[in-house]
Parts: structure tokens; C-alpha cells; sequence
């Protein structure tokens, strides 16, 4: 194999000939560096030697783009990994798939610091939505309507009265990324909203703090929110202290003019409501959702939803049962409204501020009547495991160990007890005769002149 010194004006003038494949011309400064050279004219500069004894050839590249100095350069550093007991291509195959590897790393970390970005820049409003879809399943009607009101940025046209709404205590805070809500944050934020809206402010921070919780055990939220966001002791004492309102109750002695006040509104449905409130201790939304095919007059029970257990059984005792006997059926909620979207009542507090102003009473608030039902069950010494049950709360651990799931037959002996003396304090006589449920089309609705109340 005949060997020259490769020059520009050799390699111009070296061709394959006619009846060759291919025509070889071979340096003699680099060992195994040659031109080869093809019928279409096509020159390429080429490595070649030996691995492990078997022949082995590189094309290294095109003669009008490599120069020779370039060509002898590659061609020492092959035969330099062969040297090493290497395989060029391999190591070439080994170097292109190390730099895709690199390639796809970095695009990989780049997308992983684009999506981190947007994680850590993401805010309380964006999200707020998809907390509110995905447990919404989970809550009654009003406590939906309290992470929407709540959060309600404000300025919308009063839908009751003149103006224009108030924006939620959250509002504040649903342009602030979620990174971004840290105990300083959230403890000058509820420092502010108490100084004008302390109750408010209390209820939104433990919506947020649920939500807290929520975006935590959410793997695309999962770590943005600092630690401690809620639970620093910087948050704990900004916090508006709930307390509660001894005295946001009805008294033996009102409950006279109490019932004689209710019972002259002149919407029964609200009438009705607002005395099964007082004697059943049920919570404000548990009512207004009730359902007629929850109330078993054959068996005088009452099936509620219990934000606790989902569902609680309680006596249907006598002078209630009566009195929803007497209540028209438009659908089917027990309560039924005919302005609200819903069906049933949604806000009674204005039906009961009336009937209290009509009778010179001062002002108990809806929730007022649930405490009612277990001040009043103290006159009879009932035990407090009873009215626990009946009106859905649990047990404080100091009366724990008084508290036993009873059965509804021993529920309903101490429910018509509480509710007889509750009529004998409002000098009401007793109902006499059998319940049974009033045909909707002899009962007028809520809308028509007043039907009396038992």
C-alpha cells in the first residue's frame, strides 16, 4: 500500500478510475489516514487500522471541508483510543448518546424549573376554585356558600337592598401566591380584618386553614405554602378568641312571648321552621334542608343531616310532629320557599328579628335557639348525653364519660319531656289528637294569607 504526502493539489488530482469501486490514496505522516475517492468523484478523508486484530475503517469527512492538517489531527487521536484498547465508534456512539443524555437533562431541568416558576408564582384565587370543586361534594349548602361569599371580591350590586356588596375577609389574600403566605402574611391580614369584623375574620382563617391543609396533600400544591403558615404562634394570637354568647338565648320566661311572637308572622313555613329550631337544637342548614322523605310521622322520627356523622335519627316528638303535619308540600323540601333558587329557606334571621322586635324581646341569633334547646333541657336535668345526641354535638371530654349512643325510644322519652315543658313555660296546651300529614292541596302556600300555626 503505497503511501505519499498528501497536499491539496494531489488530493485535487487524485480520481477513481473507470472500473474501480472505490481508489485509496494513503498519507505517509499520519498512519492510517487516506483519501478514498469514488466513481461519481465523490473524496472523502478516511481512517484505517486494526482493533483486536480485525480491520476496522472511519470515514472522517469530506475533503473540501476538513483540511489535511485536521484530517492528520483526527487521525492520531483515533488510532490513539485503539491504542487504549478502545473502539472509536464506540466511543463516538458512547460521546453523541452522553450528549443527548445532557441534551434531555437540561431540557428536563429546565422544564422542571419552568413548572417549579409557576408553582411558586400561583395564587390563592387561581387555585381557590379547584379546593372549592373538589370538596365541595363534602359540604352542606352553607358551607359552600361560605367559601364563596368569603372569598367574594365585592363591588356586585346587592341583590337585597341598595348598593353594592362588600368584598369577603379572603379577598385580600386571592392575589397572593401561594408561596407568598407565610405566618407574617397571614397574621397582619387577620391583625386587620379583626379590627372590623372579628367573627368574619375567625370563620375566613379556618377556611384557610383547611385550605392550608388541602393544598398540602395535593401533589401539583404539595410544599409551597411555607411551613407553619397557620400555626405559628404570631397567627394563633392574631387570631380573633371565640366567645361564647351567654347570654344569645331564649330564657324560660321569654318563651312565652317568644312562641306568641313567632307564631304571628305571617309566613307559617318560617313560623314553623323557627319552632323546630328551639325544639329540636338542630343546626341553622340541617333544617332548612330537610327533606319530607325524612320525616316518618308511622314512626314519629326525624332523619338529619349531620355535618359530624352525615345523617342523625332524633324523636319527632308530638307538638312538632303536629305542626309539620300542617305544612303545605310544593316539593321536596319540608321548609319550601318559593324566592330562592333552591327550593327551601336559605336566611331566617330576618323573620326571627321580627317576630323578637314584635314582642319587645331583645335579639337572639338563629344559632341562639340551638343553644336554647340544651339551656332549657338544664331545667330538667336531662342528661347531657341526651341532648348531645338529639342536636348532633359532640361531647365535650369532661362529659364524655356520660355520653352513650341511646336508642330513639329512650331519645324520644326525654325529647317529649323537654318539649312539654317547653309548652307549659309558653302556656301552650299539648297537641291531643293523632298526627297526621295535611294534603298540600288544602294548605296554602307561603306566599298567601297566614295559616295559624298549633
Amino acid at each position: 500500500m503505497a503511501k505519499i504526502r498528501l497536499t491539496t493539489g494531489k488530493i485535487a488530482t487524485f480520481v477513481c478510475g473507470e472500473k474501480q469501486l472505490q481508489a485509496f490514496l494513503w498519507d505517509q505522516l499520519a498512519p492510517g489516514l487516506g483519501v478514498r475517492a469514488n466513481p461519481g468523484g465523490a473524496k472523502s478523508f478516511m481512517f484505517q487500522s486494526k482493533l483486536e486484530g480485525k480491520p476496522l475503517r472511519i470515514t472522517i469527512g469530506n475533503v473540501e471541508i476538513w483540511t489535511i492538517e485536521a484530517a492528520r489531527t483526527e487521525a492520531r487521536r483515533l488510532q490513539t483510543i485503539i491504542d487504549g484498547g478502545r473502539d472509536p465508534r464506540k466511543v463516538k456512539a458512547d460521546a453523541i448518546a452522553a450528549e443527548q443524555a445532557q441534551r434531555s437533562a437540561d431540557a428536563a431541568a429546565a422544564a422542571s424549573e419552568r413548572i417549579e416558576q409557576e408553582r411558586q408564582s400561583v395564587t390563592l384565587g387561581q387555585v381557590w376554585q379547584t379546593y372549592i370543586d373538589d370538596r365541595k361534594a363534602k359540604w352542606s349548602e352553607g358551607h359552600l356558600a361560605n367559601h364563596i361569599n368569603l372569598s367574594a371580591p365585592g363591588g356586585q350590586v346587592k341583590k337585597r337592598g341598595k348598593g353594592l356588596t362588600v368584598a369577603g375577609p379572603l379577598a385580600p389574600l386571592m392575589n397572593v401566591p401561594l408561596s407568598d403566605l407565610t405566618s407574617d402574611r397571614i397574621a397582619s391580614w387577620l391583625a386587620l380584618e379583626a379590627e372590623t369584623r372579628a367573627t368574619n375574620a375567625a370563620q375566613s382563617f379556618r377556611i384557610l386553614r383547611a385550605f392550608i391543609r388541602w393544598a398540602d396533600d395535593t401533589p401539583a400544591y404539595s410544599g409551597i405554602i411555607p411551613p407553619g403558615a397557620y400555626s405559628a404562634r404570631k397567627v394563633r394570637d392574631a387570631t380573633p378568641k371565640s366567645e361564647t354568647k351567654k347570654d344569645d338565648s331564649i330564657q324560660r320566661e321569654q318563651l312565652q312571648l317568644w312562641f306568641k311572637g313567632v307564631k304571628q308572622l305571617t309566613n307559617p313555613i318560617r313560623a314553623a321552621y323557627l319552632q323546630a329550631l328551639l325544639l329540636t337544637g338542630a343546626r341553622r342548614t340541617e333544617l332548612t334542608e330537610l327533606l319530607w322523605d325524612n320525616v316518618d310521622f308511622q314512626w314519629q322520627t326525624l332523619y338529619i343531616g349531620d355535618k359530624i356523622e352525615g345523617m342523625r335519627t332524633i324523636p319527632l316528638p308530638p307538638y312538632l310532629s303536629q305542626l309539620l303535619a300542617t305544612l303545605p308540600r310544593k316539593n321536596k323540601w319540608v321548609f319550601y320557599s318559593s324566592r330562592s333558587e333552591s327550593g327551601h329557606i336559605e336566611e331566617p334571621k330576618d323573620a326571627h328579628a321580627k317576630a323578637l322586635t314584635a314582642v319587645g324581646l331583645p335579639h337572639v341569633t338563629i344559632h341562639g335557639l340551638r343553644r336554647s334547646f340544651g339551656t332549657l333541657a338544664e331545667w330538667l336535668d336531662v342528661p347531657i348525653g341526651v341532648v348531645a345526641q338529639i342536636n348532633g354535638h359532640k361531647p365535650s371530654a369532661l362529659a364524655e364519660k356520660h355520653y352513650r349512643r341511646r336508642p330513639i325510644d329512650i331519645l324520644r322519652m326525654w325529647h317529649v319531656r323537654i318539649e312539654s315543658w317547653i309548652l307549659e313555660q309558653a302556656k301552650i296546651d299539648p297537641p291531643t289528637q293523632p298526627n297526621r300529614p295535611t294534603n298540600a292541596a288544602e294548605v296554602r302556600d307561603e306566599n298567601s294569607t297566614a295559616v295559624p300555626c298549633p
